[in-house]
């Protein structure tokens, strides 16, 4: 595993001091160079990661790349060597917290980051991305973990490039794939193939865990999380947070498409879209990222540190996040879980699913009878209008209530089920109930005559319209929700006027 403790010895030009940390690939000590005055981190890697025939030349060249990176949002890589057997590399020591460190604060004092620190966070992180991969350089284990909160205000990227050094130049399920799953994305995971696009999934990971407080996919192994990144729809970020502006949400939805090709193709480009967002939602951006006792409260009055103790622990749903390491034996781990899902289907291959499925079922039984029960909750509110007011004429003027109604209630299933399809008898009901609620209210049939073309274009767009979004099967369940929820508000409105007008008018 690890070299004894290295305190007090030296490793090359460096005097090695105390122990700063350990993570799946290294341990990191603080250290000294007494020619230049300089205080540094060296991280010693693993020694059972490095047992291989050609690790040596892979380690100079990979690590001389990283060495070359320079840049004010990637940590600076000194110097490598190899010494008794040790491999290690000198890094720039710099003071401040991870951003992992950062939201367990907020996790603790039962807050979030606020907006403008969330994008300006991210957009370091993307200007050192961006830089490295114009490097050739792509990290491949992004994660708040790797991401470090400095005393200067920035976010600097760590690690970058350790995955490659230490796994080689192409991963395998089965042999040496490494990382952490939550924020790996589904080609990296399933695939073992990783390239810049890969990093921008899993920034988009980091930025909807800054916005929501927690990762969208979790389970309770590692195939199953795996399952979630390349299978399940990601869950919307504004219904966990509804605070987030919808300009970021589709930063976020966009960055984590499930193929490559529909994300953002480069770092500039998320970044560049960021800002956009960031103008069109009124989000300051501000210059530098916060210092920790930018948000103390009276609360928790100390300067920044992870609470991870006494009655503060309680308040974090999940406290594992505290001990995620990157994960050294995960293809390992993957195949020898697949391995027995195949030999036990009844067990990992069927209960699970057959779980998965009742709890939908419920879910969707239950949206089904919510959307019935909106129809005739609403006709019994009619009916009490007309009690009401006496106005039963209401009901020659606002008929088309019942339309809306159905198109309301369609969009609730629609949402529900995430069925792209739906969107046709939506759109018509919908459609038509619009139409002929201008017609009922203002007694205007005789304008049919004119606007009759309406109905079969609106038939013809609705069908059209959905079987294009339907080509993109990445982005139809998306879309199905976005369009759901849309017209739920002009719907209402609608609605509302609808039952005002044919009352008076009535």
């Amino acid at each position: 595993m690890y070299a004894d403790s290295l305190e007090g010895r030296n490793l090359g030009k460096y005097r090695v001091l105390e122990p700063l940390g350990r993570g799946g690939m290294a341990r990191v000590y603080r250290a000294y160079h007494p020619q230049l005055d300089r205080y540094v981190a060296i991280k010693v890697l693993r020694s059972d990661l490095v047992e291989e025939g050609e690790f040596l030349a892979r380690f100079r060249r990979e690590a001389q790349a990283v060495a070359a990176l320079r840049h004010p949002n990637v940590v600076q890589v000194f110097d490598f060597d190899l010494q008794d057997g040790i491999y290690y590399m000198v890094i720039e020591l710099l003071e401040g917290d991870t951003l992992q460190t950062r939201l367990n604060d907020y996790r603790a004092r039962g807050g979030g980051m606020p907006l403008g620190e969330v994008l300006r966070v991210l957009l370091d992180v993307l200007d050192g991305l961006a830089y490295a991969h114009s490097e050739g350089m792509i990290h491949r284990d992004l994660k708040p973990a790797n991401i470090l909160l400095t005393r200067r205000g920035q976010a600097v990227l760590t690690d970058f490039g350790i995955a490659q050094i230490v796994g080689g130049t192409r991963y395998t399920v089965s042999g040496a794939l490494m990382g952490t799953l939550a924020y790996m994305s589904p080609e990296q995971g399933l695939e073992g193939e990783c390239d810049a696009r890969s990093d921008i999934y899993s920034a988009g990971i980091v930025l909807f865990e800054m916005l929501t407080g927690e990762p969208p996919f979790d389970a309770e192994t590692p195939l199953a999380i795996l399952m979630k990144h390349v299978n399940d729809p990601l869950p919307l970020p504004r219904q966990i947070e509804p605070a987030i502006p919808e300009p970021v949400e589709r930063v976020v939805l966009k960055a984590l498409a499930k193929r490559r090709e529909a994300r953002y193709q480069s770092a500039e480009e998320m970044a560049g879209a960021l800002r956009q967002a960031a103008a069109e939602a009124d989000i300051r951006l501000p210059a530098r990222v916060s210092l920790p006792l930018s948000f103390t409260t009276a609360g928790a009055p100390s300067e920044s540190v992870a609470v991870l103790s006494g009655t503060a622990r309680e308040r974090i749903q999940d406290v594992e996040f505290a001990t995620e390491d990157t994960e050294m034996r995960l293809g390992e781990r993957l195949a020898a879980e697949a391995a027995a899902q195949q030999a036990a289907p009844d067990v990992g291959q069927e209960a699970a699913p057959e779980s998965a499925a009742r709890g939908k079922g419920r879910s969707l039984a239950r949206t089904i009878l919510n959307a019935v029960s909106l129809v005739f909750i609403g006709n019994l509110l009619l009916v009490l209008v007309g009690l009401v007011t006496g106005r039963w004429g209401i009901f020659g003027r606002g008929w088309p209530f019942e339309l809306l109604l159905v198109g309301l209630a369609l969009s609730l299933i629609m949402d529900a089920t995430g069925s792209i399809w739906l969107l046709i008898p939506t759109a018509i009901v919908l459609g038509n109930g619009f139409l002929l609620s201008f017609y009922a209210i203002t007694n205007a049939w005789r304008i049919w005559i004119v606007l009759w073309p309406l109905e079969p274009l609106l038939i013809l767009g609705a069908v059209l319209w959905t079987m294009r979004l339907a080509e993109h099967k990445d982005r139809a369940r998306e879309a199905s929700h976005h369009l759901a929820q849309a017209v739920r508000r002009p719907t209402v409105v609608a609605l509302i006027l609808v039952v005002i007008l044919g009352a008076i008018l009535g």
